[in-house]
């Protein structure tokens, strides 16, 4: 950062930093590392009072595969979650220790675990990351032409969201585990994943319980949850909780003023600027804090950006500018997924996204060859493989 700006990434005062003065300076810590997510509970409630192990996921992936199938082995397994690493823990812990020593889940809100990428032998895919899904979205900063188009679409979206929901739901209501938002709010959030392989063959066979309970607690033999009586028994539980990810940037300053404006308030969206620059800490960038359907070559493209706006290859809008495009995205998190605005996704409309980081490096956003292809085939990494900014 330029000037006395430095200081405000780091504590001068502690023998343990040094300043560094910089003029641009880039975080790429990520969003999923570092600080975890840790349900907090009463006093003799909490894991103080648990005669097992409990750890977080952040953990349990430290320690490499071999050593944490060593310790979940023949160990009865409780996992607090239901995304990502929850699922794939249960799924390891499944696995490993079979009907013998079944996993238990603990699930406070049900997520869409789809079972594959195919839904009535349509991948997914085509309902949702090819330009003509897009049209049917209202996205951010759209013309008036556009809009109206995804106006008169609405219908038409809502008929795939729906014949995507019937088929995956079929093996979800087997369990009571369909959840109250759409499969379309799901995605747009990113608050949806692939099941790993056997995932509901286990559930099935009895390999993996689950426990729907909004709140749970601690005794000396496991964990309480709502509406039954005896503990869940359990050697090992395993936080699959997430991360806080706002509060590891947050982190990052010693300047009070830039903690309080850098991840926005809590009725907000995170306010960055192509998901990556702050309006207001403009000589700042955050590499990989939205998310997308494809994580990796996001990311990968914005730091293309990046590099080619740090090169000179186009100036910022003006801080005004910025605002207007971070309210854009914000409205469009808050009509689509009213419950999960605050996450930072651009999973739904990942092809406009993209399409606004090569205009502003002066690449051809249309990667296709050929009218049809351009509207109706699925975006992927390889359309970007021969990106050269001008």
């Amino acid at each position: 950062m330029n000037g006395n700006n430095s200081d405000y990434l780091c504590n001068s005062t502690s023998p343990h930093f040094q300043v560094h003065k910089a003029d641009f300076v880039l975080l790429c810590v990520g969003r999923f590392s570092g600080v975890p997510n840790i349900p907090t509970f009463p006093i003799g409630k909490g894991p103080e009072v648990f005669d097992g192990k409990v750890i977080h996921s952040m953990e349990y992936s430290k320690m490499g595969g071999k050593k944490a199938r060593e310790m979940i082995k023949d160990k009865r397994v409780t996992v607090v979650g239901y995304l990502r690493s929850a699922v794939d823990i249960a799924n390891e812990c499944a696995n490993i220790n079979g009907t013998k020593n079944p996993c238990t889940m603990v699930v406070r809100t049900k997520r869409w675990i789809i079972p594959d990428y195919y839904a009535w032998g349509v991948h997914i895919s085509n309902f949702y990351l090819t330009r003509f899904a897009e049209l049917l979205i209202h996205k951010p900063g759209e013309g008036f032409l556009l809009s109206m188009l995804a106006t008169v679409l609405t219908p038409l979206r809502l008929m795939f969201s729906k014949f995507a929901e019937s088929y995956y739901s079929i093996a979800m209501k087997k369990h009571h585990m369909v959840p109250d938002h759409s499969f379309f709010e799901g995605l747009v959030a990113c608050v949806a994943a692939i099941a790993p392989k056997d995932h509901y063959k286990n559930l099935e066979e009895g390999s993996i319980v689950l426990k729907k309970s909004k709140t749970f607690s601690f005794c000396e033999e496991g964990v309480h949850v709502e509406g039954e009586c005896t503990p869940v028994k359990s050697d090992i539980v395993i936080f699959g909780t997430g991360f806080k990810g706002d509060q590891k940037i947050k982190d990052m300053f010693t300047s009070e003023y830039f903690q309080s404006i850098v991840v926005g308030s809590t009725s907000t969206t995170v306010p960055l600027y192509r998901e990556c620059i702050h309006p207001k800490i403009p000589q700042l960038a955050v590499i990989g804090y939205s998310e997308s359907l494809t994580n990796i070559y996001t990311t990968e493209l914005m730091s293309k950006w990046i590099s080619h706006f740090m090169d000179g290859g186009f100036r910022l809008p003006s801080v005004k500018e910025m605002q207007r495009d971070v309210l854009e995205w914000e409205k469009f998190m808050k009509r689509y997924s009213r419950d999960y605005f605050r996450r930072s996704c651009v999973g739904i409309v990942h092809i406009w996204y993209n399409d606004q980081l090569c205009q502003d490096m002066g690449c051809n956003p249309r990667r296709k060859k050929g009218f049809f292809s351009e509207l109706f085939e699925p975006y992927g990494p390889c359309d970007y493989v021969n990106l050269h900014p001008k």
